[in-house]
């Protein structure tokens, strides 16, 4: 009863209580979309394969760390469980980013506006925060880890200096379980090793004299320790199940030529390498004026400026890649609250903000989409129509679904040549390959030849040609055009 009491009588609680009411609200028709959205076709897809006992990478494909995968794979697929475990997962952020706020706001009132921002911006669908995206899940992890950081206390009696070294470890580890979600969170990693940098007053004299036994010097260690040690338990099971090439391979190394497609300026990769020196030099001049800023103050600064950069890395408009904007964006507002550079950071936010709204689209239907689904709960609105607000082809994805599943088996293999790997789920059905994309497969050095050896040897019975796939580079052979179905072309097996 007494924790009852005080918890009626919190300021805090009762404001959180409400922000995450508001966030269960904004988050609440995510729940009941269909299986529309390609990349969580693709994340669905992979975790149906690696449930029936296909090896990551080497069995089934995708260009990102495993942790998103075995997420989707534990929910068996099920959109609802995977759409409700992204809104359990950003309320608890909300809650972090809450006490994160109050950890480096002296102002109440401060925490309370910093907060609002962040959860009606990831609350809405204007940033995709309805769709399970790795950067939906990494953010819990991640802020997690800010909060430990920015929780330190300077401490002289060793056993306290002890458990700050333990705790700069488990931020550590957080940061690696970000990054094993998707690699883009070495940019915060960056962000809090320099701001642990900046902040140790003796940390340079230190290294100068190479007394590399100090406190100062065992901290960073240990920060850097504690990000490696998933990452580096990750890469040696897939050694020892003998994919550790196809594993760095997808994880690493085919993102360099994603990277690289939307960063050429004069030589390739030369758009990338400004921003690169940009932050660097931003990040220095932030070393420099450090105690005129105050701890709040580059902790923010040097955390956007590394998720800016993240943002902006590959140089593509996708919507949800400022979500990783997002935590360090809402505290930056904060900053405009205080006493000291207001124009300095008014004018950083504004063309900041001009850069992301010249550069990236926003989703716009955002009002819309709450009508659309009170129309469909109302019954004002039939299935087919609330699938189609969120793409034309969707209802014809449940129409092949249910063509699939009637004249397939559950052990054959279907194929389909598109973009829409939800089918897959759907029907509960495996590619023949590890592919599951046709852009995957163009995308790939030998994807066609290594699709083509598995169509010849698998044989799946159904393959399936989208409308809007310009030519199928696979023989025919053995098949027969079986039905057309809202376009889509589908060919049965014969021999």
């Amino acid at each position: 009863m007494k924790v009852l009491e005080k918890l009626e009588r919190s300021k805090n609680f009762w404001f959180l209580l409400l922000l995450g009411v508001s966030f269960f609200i904004l988050r609440f028709p995510s729940l009941f979309e269909p299986n529309w959205y390609g990349d969580e076709g693709v994340y669905q897809a992979l975790s149906l394969a690696i449930r029936n006992g296909r090896l990551l990478y080497e069995g089934i494909w995708d260009n990102k760390p495993p942790v998103l995968y075995l997420i989707y794979a534990f929910l068996g697929s099920d959109q609802f469980w995977i759409k409700l475990a992204s809104l359990v997962f950003g309320l608890f952020s909300v809650v972090l980013f809450f006490y994160l706020s109050k950890k480096l706001f002296q102002s109440e009132k401060t925490s309370l506006i910093t907060t609002s921002i962040f959860v009606f911006l990831l609350g809405l669908p204007i940033l995709e925060g309805n769709i399970a995206n790795a950067e939906n899940f990494m953010l819990l992890p991640t802020i997690a880890s800010a909060f430990i950081l920015v929780n330190l206390k300077e401490l002289t009696n060793k056993k306290s200096q002890r458990k700050n070294i333990l705790l700069i470890f488990l931020s550590g580890v957080l940061l690696g379980i970000s990054f094993l979600f998707k690699i883009v969170a070495v940019f915060d990693f960056g962000a809090f090793f320099l701001f642990l940098f900046f902040m140790d007053k003796n940390l340079l004299d230190h290294l100068k004299k190479r007394r590399y036994q100090t406190y100062e010097v065992k901290k960073l260690f240990s920060y850097v320790s504690g990000f490696l040690i998933l990452p580096f338990l990750t890469a040696a099971f897939f050694f020892f199940k003998g994919a550790f090439p196809q594993f760095i391979n997808a994880t690493f190394f085919s993102n360099i030529g994603y990277v690289g497609y939307g960063n050429n300026l004069i030589i390739p990769q030369g758009l990338l390498i400004l921003k690169l020196f940009l932050l660097l030099s931003f990040s220095y001049l932030l070393f420099l004026k450090r105690r005129l800023l105050g701890t709040a103050s580059v902790f923010a600064l040097l955390w956007f400026s590394f998720s800016l950069f993240n943002a902006f890395f590959s140089q593509r408009p996708y919507t949800h890649y400022l979500l990783v904007l997002l935590p360090s964006f809402s505290i930056l507002v904060g900053c405009l609250f205080g006493k000291n550079l207001q124009k300095a950071y008014f004018i950083f936010l504004l063309l900041s903000l001009i850069l992301i709204f010249k550069n990236f689209s926003f989703y716009t239907k955002v009002l819309p989409y709450y009508t659309n689904f009170i129309s469909f709960v109302t019954n004002n609105k039939s299935v087919s129509e609330y699938q189609r607000f969120f793409d034309q082809i969707t209802p014809v994805d449940y129409e092949l679904a249910s063509f699939i599943k009637a004249n397939t088996n559950s052990s054959d293999y279907i194929f389909t040549w598109g973009n829409n790997a939800q089918l897959y789920n759907l029907t509960n059905r495996l590619p023949p390959g590890r592919y599951t994309v046709a852009y995957h497969i163009t995308g790939s050095k030998n994807g066609i030849l290594e699709t083509t050896k598995d169509l010849l040897l698998k044989k799946p019975k159904l393959i399936i040609i989208m409308p809007y796939m310009n030519y199928f580079p696979f023989q025919l052979l053995g098949y027969q055009h079986r039905i057309i179905i809202d376009q889509v072309y589908i060919y049965e097996r014969v021999l």
